[in-house]
Parts: structure tokens; sequence; C-alpha cells
């Protein structure tokens, strides 16, 4: 399977410690296309359920429920909990993907997550 930046796919983030985001959850792959192709680690963001308090973190990107993304509900980006996972040990399935101005969202929300703003 071809992975792209931006793709949301199911993941496995158990075994966890402390306050790490786990379970199979959706993800957001944020890798940029020439790694996805050739390296078996990327770099996701872990998808949670939504909430008034969540959506108002800046590292937080709200998600809508689309056709196109395959989310069943209103949810967050965690930019926050951004971390690299092995893709053929870890992955369960694809939903979809973000659209354009979703993936601008969490490039903002990265770049302030990492100082790079």
């Amino acid at each position: 399977m071809i992975f792209k930046r931006g793709d949301i796919i199911d993941i496995n983030l158990n075994t966890v410690k402390g306050s790490e985001t786990g379970k199979i959850r959706p993800c957001i792959i944020v890798t940029n296309n020439t790694y996805n192709a050739r390296v078996p680690v990327l770099q996701v963001i872990p998808i949670t359920n939504w909430s008034e308090k969540k959506a108002q973190i800046i590292s937080n990107v709200t998600l809508k429920k689309e056709l196109q993304n395959g989310l069943t509900k209103k949810s967050i980006a965690d930019c926050l909990q951004t971390r690299p996972v092995d893709i053929k040990a870890r992955f369960v399935k694809k939903r979809g993907s973000l659209d354009k101005e979703t993936l601008q969202k969490i490039d903002y929300a990265l770049k302030k997550v990492f100082g790079l703003d």
C-alpha cells in the first residue's frame, strides 16, 4: 500500500506509558511522501474524541466527519502527541485523507508545537 501525507489510517498505538495516546485509533500521516515511500517508520498524529475543552488548545485541530476522511464523528487531531510508528507492525486499515485546508491547519499546529514559526 502507498501511504501519503494527509492520509488517515488506523494504527495500533499500544503499548504506551504514562499520558501517551494508546489503543487502535485513526492517525494522520505527517511525514512527506518521499519518506513515506522509502522508510518503514512514519510520523503520525493521533486522532481523539472531540470536546469543547480540547478544541481550545492551540496544538489541537478539530476534524469534521466527512466522507473523504473516513471519520465517523467530529474529532480532534492532537498534534502534541505526534509519534513515529513502524507502519508494517502497527497499520490496521486506511480510512481516507484530509483536504488541503485541514492539512494546512495541521501544519500550523505542528509549527506551534515544534517552535518553527
